[in-house]
């Protein structure tokens, strides 16, 4: 958790009215979800939307800070809650923006939402990136499918302090153009020249529009141009995609402590009291859900 207790009583202009500290009031019950108010919905995908909340209290707005890799547990009142990641960067206070996935009960009710529609928001949990550590390196970063979405807040966050860091490379693999997330914002990166951006899809259908890569994003190392020795790497994508992205990182030159990992989808209550995302001796949810590779390499049943 990134959250302090602070004090706990503060004087409202000074007229005597005192009300707890934000950061005091998220932390005293972390079981508690804050209503958020649905400020714009983006439909990404046919499968997947991009939302943007704001949280309906000043105090508890105000008092919002995360990580890039953090996830909250958003709850939809009388249907339950779900484990997502956040998108949008920590430089961009005021809201918050989830890529959500149509897959279960809780995601396709928030699917069926509109804007205006009130929310809950708990947290954030779990461990995020070493988005300080990785200033003054290179950066490779690499998504596949829906990784894209937690990766997102921390391409975001770099490409806001983008002087902080040297060569920025993000590779980003999906199935088809058509599960391409944030397109047309990528499309526009594509042509930055502080960004080497690759898009790869596994495969073009028939009468499908694309003009980017095609192949698996492991056929696309030959075009990372990386001081490797001193970068960083971040991966985020199906499982099975891991172990081969860390090897052609590890072939590059990084190394192990530079090269960070999220399990992201092994998430549900937040609060390491479930279990189900228990890997090995490790409670995802708290000691994660990003590690670097020595962490997850010694993790039984994590790579």
């Amino acid at each position: 958790m990134v959250y302090r207790a602070t004090s706990i009583l503060k004087d409202q202009g000074g007229d005597g009215r005192f009300v707890r500290d934000g950061r005091e009031l998220m932390a005293a019950n972390l079981y508690r979800p804050w209503p958020a108010r649905i400020t714009s919905i983006d439909e990404l995908t046919a499968h997947e939307k991009l939302f943007e909340f704001r949280l309906i209290d000043p105090h508890i707005r105000e008092a919002f800070t995360f990580e890039c890799g953090q996830f909250v547990e958003l709850s939809i009142f009388g249907v339950g809650e779900a484990p997502i990641s956040i998108s949008s960067a920590p430089s961009k206070q005021g809201f918050i923006q989830l890529c959500v996935r149509r897959a279960g009960t809780v995601t396709t009710a928030l699917h069926d939402k509109q804007c205006g529609d009130i929310v809950g928001i708990r947290g954030p949990f779990g461990r995020g990136f070493p988005f300080e550590e990785m200033k003054g390196h290179d950066l490779l970063l690499v998504a596949g499918g829906l990784g894209i979405a937690p990766l997102k807040s921390l391409i975001n966050h770099v490409h806001d302090e983008r002087s902080e860091f040297g060569k920025v490379t993000i590779l980003y693999g999906s199935r088809s153009p058509a599960d391409v997330m944030f397109r047309k914002e990528f499309e526009m990166w594509r042509h930055r020249k502080d960004f080497n951006l690759v898009l790869t899809v596994d495969g073009v259908g028939e009468g499908e529009d694309w003009d980017g890569e095609v192949g698996r994003v492991t056929d696309h190392f030959d075009k990372v141009d990386i001081d490797a020795s001193e970068a960083y790497g971040a991966i985020v994508g199906p499982p099975p995609m891991y172990r081969s992205v860390v090897e052609l990182m590890r072939e590059l030159g990084l190394s192990n402590d530079h090269i960070y990992v999220s399990f992201e989808r092994n998430m549900r209550c937040g609060m390491g009291k479930c279990g189900h995302c228990m890997v090995g001796h490790q409670y995802v949810c708290i000691d994660g859900p990003v590690f670097n590779y020595w962490e997850a390499v010694n993790i039984q049943g994590a790579m």
